[in-house]
């Protein structure tokens, strides 16, 4: 197969950012979009794009601060807000007339939550695939109903916040820019060794470090204030659950209560850990076109859960 074909999609707004984009097939398929988490580039789909790319117009991104991406300063450049706008760029270059086939893994689904749920990009997503990666929103309101002494879910909750310990690491300065600095390197070994990624995967990028310290950003801009001032965010997007059940990152008690948002959810448990698109390709793929397939046809009732 042929490479994907580069393009630079401005976005606008004060940061003046520009993104680095990737597109796999024919502009006439059905669209789907690709993005990706922290500390990764859109390398990290390529097994899975080059998948769909048969059936679908695929396109990938480089978020800001990863990869071939821009990088702007401060933490106010990296709100949810601002990483919506940049969705919204890419759609508005890639299928301006045509609802696309969303999916994100890890914070590039946490992001894709905030347009999946809000009204900004209301009737240009036709569906959503979320990997490993929650509403912010949504959780804050499932700590809200669950801590608490007794909750049957409590022991759950709190083997997750030991899991998290990296997002308040995350919030101290210089020591994680100097722990992805000094460690970086091991990055490939750590995902080959522990996390079933074959050694051929074009990931991670050159970037790494640069793109893991760029990267925190995300958790310091956006991790407190939505977990402690949730909002209701409904949706009416069909919406899929792709759960690694083997995920050290993101368990599956995160997912917990998602039906209260959404009438349209189906949930597809893979025995895989967090990074499932470079492990599993295939089956993410396979999941993936599925889904589009069933939204397409109208064949996914509100009630199939």
């Amino acid at each position: 197969m042929t490479g994907p074909t580069a393009l630079r999609i401005a976005v606008d707004g004060a940061d003046g950012v520009e993104l680095a984009a990737y597109q796999w097939g024919a502009s006439t398929a059905p669209p789907v979009v690709l993005v990706h988490g922290y500390p990764d580039t859109s390398a990290v789909w390529r097994p899975v794009a080059e998948r769909l790319a048969d059936r679908f117009h695929v396109t990938a991104f480089d978020v800001r601060g990863a990869g071939a991406s821009d990088r702007p300063r401060g933490l106010c450049a990296y709100r949810l807000s601002r990483l919506e706008a940049d969705l919204e760029a890419v759609l508005d270059a890639v299928s301006p007339d045509r609802p696309v086939h969303l999916v994100g893994h890890d914070w590039g689904s946490i992001h894709s939550w905030e347009s999946v749920t809000g009204p900004r990009l209301a009737g240009r997503i036709a569906s959503f695939t979320s990997i490993s990666g929650p509403c912010l929103d949504h959780v804050g309101h499932l700590i809200r109903a669950r801590l608490r002494p007794r909750h049957p879910d409590l022991p759950k909750l709190l083997r997750q916040a030991a899991r998290s310990w990296y997002i308040a690491y995350f919030h101290l300065p210089l020591l994680p820019a100097l722990t992805w600095r000094a460690l970086g390197h091991r990055w490939r070994a750590f995902l080959t060794g522990c996390q079933g990624v074959p050694g051929d995967t074009p990931y991670p990028a050159p970037t790494l470090a640069r793109d893991a310290v760029s990267g925190t950003a995300l958790y310091r801009a956006n991790m407190l204030p939505r977990l402690l001032r949730p909002r209701d965010r409904p949706t009416t997007v069909p919406v899929q659950l792709v759960i690694p059940t083997r995920d050290f990152c993101v368990t599956p008690v995160l997912s917990y209560g998602v039906e209260h948002w959404t009438d349209r959810i189906q949930r597809r448990p893979i025995d895989a850990g967090h990074w499932v698109q470079l492990s599993h390709p295939e089956e993410v793929a396979s999941r993936i076109a599925e889904f589009a397939d069933r939204v397409e046809d109208g064949s996914l009732a509100p009630t199939d859960h």
